[in-house]
Formats: C-alpha cells, sequence, structure tokens
C-alpha cells in the first residue's frame, strides 16, 4: 500500500472554522519555512472565506498574502478551496472574471485548486475546470456529501464519473458537516475507489465527535489523502489534529512518514496564538464542543453559529430547537441542498422565518426564490409544484447553465475603479467584494512584513 498522504488545513479552514478567519499573514510567516520540510501533500492556505476575511477585517491584500507565502513555501504544493462559478464570493460571476481570477490565483502560487459547487452541478463546475487544466495547475472536484434520499452511492459514483470526464485530476469527498459515517465511509470509499483510478482525498469536520474514527475507516478502504488541522487550530469545528492521525498510522502499512517531532515544533508556534485568540473572545468555546445531533440534522459548525447569532439578534434563542427540526424540512423541500455555503446560510435563514412567523414560506428572503428559479443551478431533487408556487408563484424556471444568463464585468469593474486600480488583481478583488475592496483600494500603503519576527517563539 502507498503511504498516507496529508493535507495540512491550518493556515486556511483549520482558522476559518475556529477563529472566523483571522489568522494573519504577520503570524504565519515565521513557521511557514518550518511547514514547508515537514513533508505534507499539500498545505491548504487560500480560498473559503480567507479572501474575505483579508479585505474585510484584517486591512490586507489576499493576493499578497498568497504571494508571501509561496515566497516562503518552495517545496510543498499550495492549494485552495474553489466555489466553483461563485468563486470565493457568494453569487455567480460571470465567465470572463472566473477565467482571470483563476489563472491570476494560479500565477500567484496556487499549485492544486479545490472547485465544488454546493449543489454538485457539473454546470456550475465546468468553467472553472476548464481553466485550472488550461493553466497547468492540478484540478481536483470535491463532492459536498450530503444524505437524502437522492444522495446514494450510485448518485455520487455518477457524479464522480462525470467530473472525471470534464477533466478532473483528483477526487475529494468534502464532508463539510461532519455526518460521514465510519462504516458507510468504508464502504462508500470502496466503491468509490472501484469506479475510478483518480487520487481519492477525505476532507471533513469534527462537529458530530466521528471524524477521526471516519479517516481510519477511510484509510483501511485506500483513501489516498485525508485533510487534517495542526492541533491548535484542530478538533471542534475544524479538522481532526494532524499529530495523532500521523501517529495512529505510525508502523503501520499506510505510515504517513511525517515525524512527530517536527510536527509538534509546528503546534508549539501556534498554540500561543490560539490563546490570544481565545482569550480575546475572537475562539468561542463553543465552537470547541461535540454536537452529535449534526448528524441528524446535517448543520455544519458555521452554520450552527450563525443560527445561534440571528436567534440572539431577534430574542428568540428559545425557538433554536424548533429551527434546528425546521432545517430538515426546508431542505426536503427545496429539492434537498447540500449544506454548504450558500446554501446552508439561505435554508438556515428560511427555517428561521418560518419559525420565527408560525407560518411556512410567509417570508421568503429573494435568494430562496433565486434559487427556485434555478439561478444557483439545478436542485438535487426536482422541487414540488407546490413549494414552487409558494415561492415564485408562475414566474419562470431557468433550466440552463446559470452563468449563461451572465454579461462580462471585468470592463465595467476597470471603469467604476477608475485609477483606484494598479493590477487585474485589484479589480478582481473589486468584482468579488466591491465595497470592502474599494475601501481597502482607497487607504491601502504598500504593507512589509518584515514585523513578522516579533511573533516567533
Amino acid at each position: 500500500m502507498k503511504k498516507l498522504k496529508i493535507t495540512e488545513t491550518s493556515l486556511r479552514d483549520g482558522h476559518q472554522s475556529l477563529i472566523a478567519t483571522r489568522l494573519t499573514t504577520e503570524e504565519m510567516i515565521p513557521i511557514l519555512e518550518k511547514m514547508d520540510n515537514i513533508g505534507y501533500h499539500a498545505m491548504e492556505v487560500w480560498g473559503g472565506a480567507t479572501f474575505d476575511a483579508c479585505l474585510r477585517f484584517l486591512n490586507e491584500d489576499p493576493w499578497e498574502r498568497l504571494r508571501t507565502i509561496r515566497k516562503h513555501v518552495k517545496k510543498t504544493k499550495l492549494q485552495m478551496l474553489l466555489r466553483g462559478q461563485n468563486l470565493l464570493g457568494y453569487r455567480h460571476y460571470s465567465d470572463d472574471v472566473v477565467e482571470a481570477f483563476i489563472r491570476k490565483a494560479i500565477q500567484n502560487g496556487i499549485d492544486i485548486v479545490r472547485v465544488f459547487d454546493a449543489l454538485n452541478d457539473p454546470r456550475n463546475m465546468e468553467k472553472s475546470i476548464e481553466v485550472v487544466k488550461s493553466e497547468g495547475a492540478h484540478c481536483q472536484c470535491a463532492i459536498s456529501y450530503a444524505t437524502s434520499k437522492v444522495h446514494n452511492t450510485e448518485y455520487y459514483i455518477d457524479l464522480i464519473k462525470t467530473l472525471e470526464k470534464m477533466g478532473a485530476d483528483s477526487i475529494c469527498i468534502k464532508d463539510m458537516s461532519g455526518i460521514l459515517k465510519p462504516y458507510d465511509a468504508y464502504d462508500f470509499i470502496k466503491a468509490v475507489k472501484a469506479a475510478t483510478d483518480l487520487p481519492i482525498e477525505l476532507h471533513n469536520h469534527c462537529t458530530s465527535g466521528i471524524a477521526s474514527m471516519t479517516i481510519l475507516k477511510a484509510v483501511e478502504a485506500g483513501v489516498d489523502i485525508v485533510d487534517t488541522a495542526i492541533s491548535p487550530f484542530s478538533s471542534g469545528t475544524s479538522q481532526p489534529p494532524t499529530e495523532t492521525i500521523v501517529e495512529t498510522f505510525k508502523g503501520m502499512d499506510r505510515d504517513t512518514g511525517l515525524d512527530l517531532v517536527e510536527l509538534e515544533h509546528i503546534a508549539a508556534y501556534f498554540k500561543p496564538i490560539r490563546d490570544k485568540y481565545l482569550n480575546d473572545g475572537t475562539l468561542n468555546p463553543k465552537v470547541l464542543l461535540v454536537e452529535p445531533r449534526t448528524l441528524l440534522y446535517q448543520v455544519p459548525g458555521g452554520m450552527l453559529s450563525n443560527l445561534i447569532s440571528q436567534l440572539q439578534a431577534l430574542n428568540a434563542e428559545d425557538k433554536f430547537d424548533q429551527v434546528l427540526k425546521e432545517i430538515p424540512r426546508v431542505r426536503e423541500d427545496l429539492g434537498f441542498p447540500p449544506l454548504v455555503t450558500p446554501l446552508s446560510q439561505m435554508v438556515g435563514t428560511q427555517a428561521v422565518f418560518n419559525v420565527i412567523t408560525g407560518e411556512r414560506y410567509k417570508m421568503i428572503p429573494k435568494e430562496i426564490k433565486k434559487y427556485v428559479q434555478g439561478y444557483y443551478g439545478k436542485s438535487p431533487a426536482p422541487i414540488s409544484d407546490e413549494i414552487r408556487k409558494t415561492i415564485i408563484g408562475d414566474e419562470e424556471v431557468v433550466t440552463v447553465r446559470p452563468a449563461d444568463l451572465l454579461e462580462d464585468e471585468l470592463n465595467k469593474a476597470k471603469e467604476e475603479l477608475s485609477d483606484l486600480f494598479e493590477s487585474m488583481e485589484d479589480v478582481l478583488s473589486y468584482v468579488l467584494f466591491p465595497q470592502v475592496a474599494k475601501e481597502f483600494l482607497e487607504g491601502r500603503e504598500f504593507k512589509s512584513y518584515t514585523d513578522a519576527e516579533k511573533y516567533i517563539v
């Protein structure tokens, strides 16, 4: 058997899951070269919410972060998470934006692009796959894992075969809610390995308490790569700890070959940084707790915290259990969309409205209406005529690839920015997050990271 490969997520999903993506580039720099020497298969360092958080909360240029990491990480592949036609935002972007964004991400240092779509609609992934391949990077296609009467092994194998034909170089099983149970994982990965020769990677979260056990059975079934996070940014709503997984397989057929002593140096560096965020309240201890109800409601950790915030704002925290029970009902009404960004937020908000108003679909967010109209893509299962009529009346449903309805956006963005942009990267930041990017570009000064040494412990 081949050794088990490890993708380290602490610089993206680890801190996104636990501290709302607040790690700064300065905090990363002093440890990057040590991480580069560990022997990871890849380091996930960009994409997801990192781009938005850099601009919105950290006053950082996300492109400069990527270039800085690339400068320090010379041996290990750098990976990013891309939401297909949504890129790193919350709507579909035109094809010219998708092409330019992916090209620039790869030019600035990304080696592996993990592409997924919230609905598992291949049409929303095809342009991203095409551009990643044309730029010579590795295209990993992720399936958003969910369970329902339509999400069975046959459904996923058909999807994987479609993605393989479209050009996928590897497949990721993206279990964002931590609901893939150990023995189910064994059977599922065995079936997937029998259906494709592509490398298979497992990405899961510890939210429900079963992630490490699931990895154990996935490895027994032959999974090639697993995602883990160095211990200070692991567990809770994050990934299983890197050190624990490495030690689990030490001396076995799938030994990772990684050195626990060297990993301890990485952990020792991040512990005081983690404690700083714990002490200032950024790291809420609640996200470190196990929530077995995730297995019932398929609610990812980030969605749970969003629901609590929404209910607090409405003085309705006592309705939390009712909302949790309403989520699966809304999901079924909407054709069983997987609960991943942006669908998790949309389904959660609709469930809150249904409970708070005391009448289902009395209040309907515009995003839910657009979803039912087909603007986000095809729902996994058909939406009933009754629900469709309740939500959009007699309005037409879109059946083409949603991005085909969009006009090019880049030239218009350049005109709006005028002389404020210095590069195509600036324009792309503006297209994705117009208001926060414009404020950042108006106030930016060249940022030097020479002060990063102060974080060395």
